[in-house]
């Protein structure tokens, strides 16, 4: 007589994460004895880091190091990885890409995620807890007397702007996104400000700075030619937003990313908002 198998043996088994925000849902769900590998690029948990092998960058993969880890499933993100994803593809790998840019975007895909490996029911409401933070938060910027108006960059040379979810979590945070027309713009080089004195014209009363790969530098940033005219350079409110918890499309984003930076614009409230 064969042995029945149990439910949970019907979904992947064998996962490889190409980016970080698959590996911080399924440790958070309690599944990351579902992982084989992960992006060199990940550092939430810190766990994973020591626990499981690091098999790809964001646009590169040790595509034969990823077959001999035997993957049932590898799971990527964005457009970015389509030449990663055809190797696996055509190696009889099942490969899931998704494209999400927006808040909506991240909360869909940790309930996807979660109900691809069985675990719906904990993906659900770990993206409700999400939904309670993101409600909560919210309700906080509300109180403001006024809302800062917020620059957000991504990157230094050239000037990149915030992508769309980071937009949004500038508006749910109590901020005003001075380039709200070039947050719907998924890929980076359509978020180019080509002219540095558009930020000028549009006086920011906050900077953030998230440059990905590297550390922000405001004294840098203060220095560039007129930007000393900017509201936010005048009084000093430049800070950095760590890249890990604000440009990655996943829970950490929703949790740090958006706390981080309601901290800033609450303090800024607090200064200049009356």
């Amino acid at each position: 007589m064969s042995k029945i198998r149990s439910s949970t043996d019907h979904y992947p088994q064998r996962i490889v994460c190409l980016t970080e925000e698959p590996t911080e849902v399924l440790y958070a769900l309690g599944e990351e004895h579902r992982i084989v590998g992960i992006s060199g690029f990940t550092v939430r948990p810190p766990r994973a880091r020591k626990e499981k092998p690091k098999v790809s960058a964001f646009t590169s993969a040790k595509i034969e190091e990823i077959l001999k880890l035997e993957p049932d499933f590898v799971v990527g993100f964005s457009d970015i990885q389509a030449d990663i994803a055809r190797e696996l593809i055509k190696a009889g790998v099942e490969v899931w890409i998704s494209n999400h840019r927006s808040v909506d975007g991240i909360l869909a895909y940790i309930r996807r995620l979660g109900a691809m490996v069985g675990a719906a029911e904990k993906a659900d409401a770990y993206a409700r807890k999400a939904e309670e933070q993101i409600e909560r938060i919210q309700s906080q910027a509300a109180q403001f007397a006024r809302r800062p108006k917020v620059y957000f960059e991504e990157w230094d040379d050239p000037l990149i702007t915030g992508i769309r979810w980071v937009a949004e979590l500038v508006r749910i945070a109590g901020g005003e996104d001075v380039f709200p027309q070039m947050s719907g713009e998924s890929l980076a080089k359509h978020r180019i400000l080509a002219d540095p004195t558009e930020v000028v014209r549009a006086a920011p009363d906050i900077i953030l700075g998230s440059w990905c790969g590297k550390r922000f530098r405001p004294e840098r940033v203060a220095a560039r030619e007129g930007w000393d005219a900017i509201p936010a350079v005048r009084d000093g409110e430049l800070f950095e937003i760590k890249s890990p918890i604000i440009l990655q499309p996943g829970p950490a984003a929703l949790f740090d990313g958006l706390e981080a930076m309601h901290g800033i614009f609450s303090e800024w409230d607090r200064k200049h908002g009356s």
